[in-house]
């Protein structure tokens, strides 16, 4: 490779870091100036005419605005893809332009997923993620199963938006409206819910996902350039909770309660399934993918719990694996397999007698996991199932099940690679990078932080969810 296009490939990643640093500094602002006291959407920006009518004929408009609730998911998109972008800032030398234009696609819809106004646009966000994300599995994974992992990944959570476009049409053949402030003045009837309502979960299930619909992640994860499993791991799937939130305890209410315990099972089989999948896994990085899966569980048990503790710890446990699980790919689909060259953890061994600072970090994220106390995955998990158990101590007793499996599985793994005799199948190894520290320091960090200091967190988000439940309990009373 010639001088001149390795500085023009130098020049094009800084371009694409110092656009995603630019935006994270912006979305640092707009959570200094966001007014936690208020429950009404701030920052908002629209596109309605003034000779429109105010309600009806409202048919995706341009609406943006934020709350306390899509704030921190908003952050989270922000934080997290210019550590995306570092994690293959090295190895990703042919087609680089279409990969950082990709990356930075993918940030821009997201974020106009989590501030969208309109349930339309909600859709056509949520949406336009999978034809990128497909593109960067195809042209930028490795495996010779990659082109499959892409279309499993493509059609499964393509097929189960289907009905979701389906229901937003019936909603607007009802109320004449797509605007999410316009629909919650309307009451639907509870038979209407629940077909609505069907129809969004199918969607979100399939994102999260919950048994049986969890086929496709594990494969998309193993298939998947390092860059897309932390993007994949940390947003893409939040947007299934953002959907819970914002579509079925907001605006359907009624089927929400009524479907709880059927979601409630439906997570308990999830968190089961996927502990003891967990166990059995040779790859490291389809055994990070289904772990992310299993806390996923966890927090939709908080999400579905109809209490503030509940549904404010599965939001504390989605940031937390944000941070956690991009950290664990970074560390066995980065670190790792770039100095051996394989993920059979068979082949691995006795890494701490070669990188001893990797090794530390390596057992703090995995601790964090499992999570232990001070970490924010400790306070998510114990929050989101002090809600559930106040719903049902049955289900938040299976539940808890998924604390001692996860430290099964995450200590096996960590234990496996780290200690022994050095395997003789590796050659001497380098520890990590300048690079590659910072990155791990920079997950680590807030993870901690936010841990000691979830208040940081929770003063913004209990009027938002406050507000979410009080209005929850304003329908059922009528």
């Amino acid at each position: 490779m010639s001088s001149s296009t390795i500085e023009s490939q130098n020049k094009m990643k800084k371009i694409a870091l110092t656009t995603s640093l630019i935006n994270f500094f912006i979305s640092l602002f707009i959570w200094y100036q966001f007014d936690s006291s208020q429950t009404q959407y701030q920052f908002v920006v629209t596109s309605l005419l003034e000779n429109q009518p105010a309600l009806g004929g409202n048919f995706c408009n341009l609406n943006f605005g934020i709350d306390g609730i899509s704030l921190y998911f908003v952050l989270l998109t922000t934080f997290v893809t210019p550590v995306a972008l570092l994690s293959n800032y090295s190895n990703i030398t042919k087609n680089l332009k279409l990969f950082l234009i990709s990356f930075l696609l993918l940030e821009t819809l997201q974020i106009c997923a989590f501030v969208s106004l309109d349930l339309l646009l909600f859709y056509i966000f949520f949406e336009s993620v999978l034809p990128i994300l497909f593109i960067v599995i195809v042209i930028f994974g490795h495996g010779n199963d990659r082109i499959r992992s892409a279309f499993l990944f493509f059609l499964y959570t393509l097929a189960g938006s289907l009905p979701m476009l389906l229901c937003i049409l019936m909603i607007y053949s009802y109320i004449g409206s797509t605007d999410f402030q316009i629909i919650s003045l309307y009451s639907i009837s509870l038979d209407s819910q629940k077909i609505i309502w069907l129809g969004f979960f199918i969607a979100f299930a399939v994102k999260t996902p919950l048994y049986p619909f969890i086929i496709w992640l594990p494969k998309a994860h193993s298939d998947s350039v390092l860059g897309g499993s932390i993007i994949l791991a940390a947003t893409i799937i939040k947007l299934a909770t953002y959907g819970y939130l914002r579509i079925l305890v907001e605006i359907l209410p009624d089927a929400t309660q009524y479907f709880s315990p059927l979601v409630q099972t439906m997570a308990v089989i999830t968190l089961i399934y996927a502990s003891f999948s967990t166990i059995i896994q040779q790859d490291t990085k389809r055994l990070i993918a289904y772990s992310s899966i299993c806390h996923m569980a966890v927090a939709i048990l908080g999400l579905f719990s109809n209490t503030i503790i509940g549904i404010e710890g599965a939001i504390l446990l989605s940031l937390a694996h944000g941070f956690v699980s991009p950290a664990l790919f970074i560390c066995v689909g980065g670190v790792i397999y770039e100095r051996t060259g394989t993920r059979l953890i068979n082949y691995i061994r006795g890494l701490v007698t070669y990188m001893p600072v990797f090794t530390i970090l390596f057992l703090m994220f995995t601790l964090a996991n499992t999570g232990i106390p001070l970490t924010l995955n400790w306070l998510g998990e114990q929050l989101s199932l002090m809600g559930i158990w106040l719903q049902n101590p049955a289900v938040a007793c299976l539940g808890a099940t998924g604390i001692v499996l996860s430290a099964c599985y995450s200590l096996f793994l960590y234990n496996r690679l780290s200690y022994g005799n050095l395997s003789p199948h590796l050659p001497p190894l380098k520890d990590i990078n300048r690079r590659e520290f910072y990155l791990l320091i920079s997950l680590l960090i807030p993870t901690i932080v936010f841990g000691l200091l979830p208040n940081v967190i929770l003063n913004t988000l209990h009027s938002s969810v406050s507000s979410l439940l009080y209005t929850i309990s304003a329908v059922n009373l009528n």
